[in-house]
């Protein structure tokens, strides 16, 4: 976690003929700026056939899949370093290229999307995924697994960008908060994955046999899923745009917070057992307590925005974030620091979907650049973020690091609620 573009268009050149527009209207086809670009009547009738349920379970699914595959990876890295004969260093560098492959295919995923429809993109990212993951498995050297990530992690970030697309125009006609609930489910899938693989490998079965396994289980819910995925598409455009605007801001909120679950990830262990005199068993309770609290989190969350609003939801997390990992870094016992933890994870869960939200709804940029650009940054954050980290505790502490992100994410909330409050 990874932690995980914009709805297409019809083409503006179609023409219209005259009632068209009513019926866009009436089954709320979604478009770039709703009812700008309508769309034909062939489009309309044919996504009048899928309810609007469907188009929201299919969404889920869509988070779930990349969440389910990438946890897949974790157990069986020791697998593959040991079948092809790497040291840490080389590890290191081979992992590398999956965030690599992930950062060069976001950009390009929301023109794809918007030329081609979400629903062919994230099909054939999701058969990508689970075509290649049982390579994982049998791969007998660096350059093979090396270049085995790089297209996992392009079809990852290809699934990334355009299912948040998908996600911003069902949130749209749906006319309540849903993009909580359906980051939601990336956590759920990540925790899924991690639990199957690790039993199935437990209990003796081959590495290539457990891969195999979630691949024909991504196969069955992709196949059950990818016909109520959005189909429509949008005129032609750039293929990239740097972020601009508003969307600079939004994608700034994203990288930060982002930049705190990296921190979680990478650096909450080696901060209890380097820093707190926390044995090595029991340090990494710290991100297991922290996902826990951010998945929960994520699934009331659309109740949150719903009650709260984005501009409270957001500045309440940020805050409420940075005191826990303040309490984290300050806390006298174990216990007190996991509780911490858990603050964190809870105020940083909604922090994210709320901002793609603002990105689907702003104007400074079209949503299949804007939500590629913000998607990109916040990745960014998890990449850069804590090599950043390392840095600054290499010059000063990792307590202080981790205290900078703390404010760093208070600061972060501040924007995104200012962004919030004008857009709304």
């Amino acid at each position: 976690m990874l932690p995980q573009s914009a709805p297409a268009c019809a083409p503006a050149a179609l023409a219209t003929p005259p009632g068209a527009r009513q019926r866009v209207r009436r089954h709320s086809v979604p478009s770039c700026r709703p009812l700008s670009c309508p769309a034909p009547p062939h489009q309309v009738s044919s996504l009048s056939l899928v309810s609007h349920r469907a188009q929201q379970r299919a969404t889920r699914a869509a988070f779930f899949i990349p969440g389910f595959v990438i946890a897949t990876w974790a157990p069986i890295v020791p697998f593959a370093k040991l079948r092809a004969g790497l040291d840490d260093a080389q590890l290191g560098l081979v992992l590398l290229c999956l965030g690599l492959g992930s950062l060069g295919a976001m950009p390009l995923a929301g023109a794809l999307a918007a030329r081609q429809g979400c629903r062919r993109v994230m099909l054939a990212s999701a058969l990508l995924m689970l075509a290649l993951l049982p390579l994982l498995a049998i791969v007998p050297d660096a350059w093979l697994l090396g270049g085995v990530l790089l297209l996992i992690g392009a079809a990852m970030g290809a699934m990334d960008c355009t299912m948040n697309i998908q996600a911003v125009v069902v949130e749209r006609e749906a006319g309540r908060p849903m993009m909580s609930g359906f980051h939601a489910f990336y956590s759920i899938g990540s925790l899924a994955g991690a639990v199957l693989v690790t039993l199935l490998l437990g209990i003796g079965v081959p590495v290539l046999a457990a891969t195999l396994a979630v691949s024909a289980l991504v196969l069955l819910l992709t196949a059950l899923s990818a016909s109520a995925w959005r189909a429509e598409r949008a005129a032609g455009g750039a293929v990239f745009a740097l972020p601009r605007g508003v969307v600079l801001g939004i994608g700034l909120v994203c990288f930060v917070s982002f930049l705190a679950e990296g921190a979680m990830l990478d650096w909450s262990a080696v901060f209890l057992h380097e820093v707190k005199g926390i044995d090595l068993a029991s340090a990494g309770w710290a991100f297991v307590v922290f996902n826990l609290a951010m998945t929960a989190m994520r699934l009331a969350g659309d109740a949150v925005v719903a009650r709260l609003g984005r501009v409270a939801t957001v500045l309440g997390g940020g805050l409420v974030g940075a005191g826990g990992l303040t309490l984290a870094m300050l806390a006298p016992d174990l216990g007190t620091g996991l509780a911490g933890y858990a603050l964190l994870g809870i105020g940083c869960a909604n922090i994210v979907p709320v901002m793609f939200t603002l990105a689907g709804a702003q104007t400074r940029m079209p949503e299949h650049l804007a939500i590629p650009a913000v998607t990109t940054m916040g990745y960014g954050g998890v990449l850069a973020g804590p090599a950043l980290i390392g840095f600054i505790a290499q010059a000063s502490s990792l307590g202080v690091a981790l205290l900078l992100v703390a404010l760093a994410l208070a600061l972060a909330s501040g924007l995104g609620s200012r962004i919030g409050r004008r857009s709304r």
